[in-house]
C-alpha cells in the first residue's frame, strides 16, 4: 500500500465511523471555548457541518471541481501589490467598467450608488479536522506528491490553481504585512488568538442576494470596526485553506446596503490608508486614475472572507 494514501484512507475510515463529523463538531466547540465573545459567521459554519463530512471525503479522494481564478484580486487587498499589474488587464478593465472594484474613501457615504456583485464561493471545499489536515503535505517542495495524493494531473488547470495557492501562502508578505495560511478551523482560531487574544469579533458579509450583479445604495449606519484587523480569504484548494493577513494602515467598515431589487446586505469594506509603497502598476491606480501615496483606496470583500477585530 502506498503510504501517501494513508491520510485519505484514515479520513475515509473516520467518515464511515462518524469520526470526521465528531471531530469537526469538536472544532466548533474549540471555537466556542477560544472565542467566547463572538459567534461563528455562517460562511465558516457551513464548512464544518456534520452533514458535509462526506463532501470532505469526496473532495479528498477525487479531483474536485475547481473554479478558474477570478480575473482580478480585489478581495485580496495588498496581496496583489507584488505583481506587475499587467495580469489579465484587458479582462480586468472590462469588469471594472461595469462593476465597482476599487473606490476612493470619499465615496464611502450614505446615498452613494455602486454596482456590486457578492459572489458566493464556488469552491465547495470544506474544513478537514486538524489532526487529518496536519498529515497532508502543503509545500511547493512536495508539490508532485500533493498532486499524487489528490489524483490530479500535473498539467491540469486544477494543478495550476493548487500551485498558485501554495505559492501565495509561501510568498513573503509585503512591507508591514503579517500573513499566515490556515489549513483547519483550529489553526485559524489559534492564529487569531495568538495575535489578538480571545476578546475578538468575527465579521463576514450578510447578503440576501448572492451572485447577482445589481446597483446597491449605501444606507445610513456605516460603522468603522477599527484600524487593526485580521482579514482571512478562502483559497482555492481541495479542502478549506484560509489566507490570513494583518496589514498596517488599513480601516475596516461594516456597510449597510440596499439593492435595487429591494434585497438587503451588510458588507465589509477595507480601506488602505497609505498606498505609498504599492506597485505603481497596481490595478487600483489604473481604475481610479490616482498615484501611490494618494487618497485612501477601498474595496468590498467577498462573501467567503472573514474579518477579525479586537473588542
Amino acid at each position: 500500500m502506498d503510504i501517501h494514501l494513508l491520510p485519505f484512507i484514515v479520513l475515509f475510515w473516520f467518515s464511515v465511523q462518524g469520526g470526521a463529523s465528531h471531530e469537526l463538531l469538536r472544532e466548533e466547540m474549540y471555537w466556542q471555548f477560544m472565542l467566547p465573545n463572538t459567534s461563528m459567521p455562517k460562511s465558516l459554519h457551513d464548512l464544518i457541518q456534520p452533514g458535509n463530512a462526506s463532501t470532505n471525503v469526496s473532495g479528498v479522494l477525487r479531483n474536485i471541481d475547481f473554479v478558474r481564478p477570478r480575473p482580478f484580486r480585489a478581495t485580496y487587498g495588498v496581496a496583489y501589490i507584488g505583481g506587475d499589474g499587467s495580469e489579465n488587464v484587458q479582462q480586468i478593465s472590462t469588469i471594472a467598467d461595469s462593476t465597482t472594484v476599487y473606490f476612493l474613501i470619499d465615496d464611502l457615504l450614505p446615498g452613494k450608488d455602486m454596482m456590486l456583485i457578492f459572489t458566493k464561493s464556488t469552491n465547495g471545499s470544506n474544513f478537514l479536522p486538524r489532526k487529518i489536515a496536519q498529515t497532508i503535505l502543503f509545500s511547493s517542495n512536495d508539490f508532485s506528491d500533493i498532486l499524487s495524493y489528490f489524483l490530479i494531473e500535473p498539467k491540469s488547470n486544477d494543478a495550476q490553481i493548487m500551485k498558485e495557492t501554495i505559492e501565495e501562502c509561501e510568498a513573503p508578505g509585503v512591507k508591514g504585512e503579517v500573513k499566515y495560511c490556515s489549513t483547519s478551523l483550529k489553526s485559524l482560531v489559534d492564529f487569531v488568538v495568538s495575535k489578538y487574544g480571545k476578546k475578538v469579533e468575527a465579521f463576514a458579509n450578510e447578503v440576501e442576494e448572492e451572485d447577482k450583479k445589481q446597483k446597491y445604495k449605501i444606507l445610513e449606519g456605516i460603522k468603522m470596526m477599527g484600524d487593526n484587523q485580521i482579514v482571512c480569504h478562502k483559497m482555492r484548494y481541495p479542502y478549506a485553506v484560509f489566507y490570513c493577513h494583518i496589514i498596517l494602515e488599513t480601516r475596516a467598515y461594516l456597510v449597510p446596503l440596499m439593492g435595487e431589487d429591494g434585497s438587503k446586505a451588510q458588507a465589509i469594506v477595507v480601506c488602505h490608508m497609505n498606498t505609498l509603497t504599492w506597485n505603481p502598476m497596481h490595478l487600483a491606480f489604473q481604475i481610479l486614475k490616482v498615484k501611490p501615496g494618494g487618497p485612501p483606496i477601498c474595496h468590498f470583500l467577498n462573501s467567503d472572507t472573514i474579518v477579525w477585530v479586537p473588542n
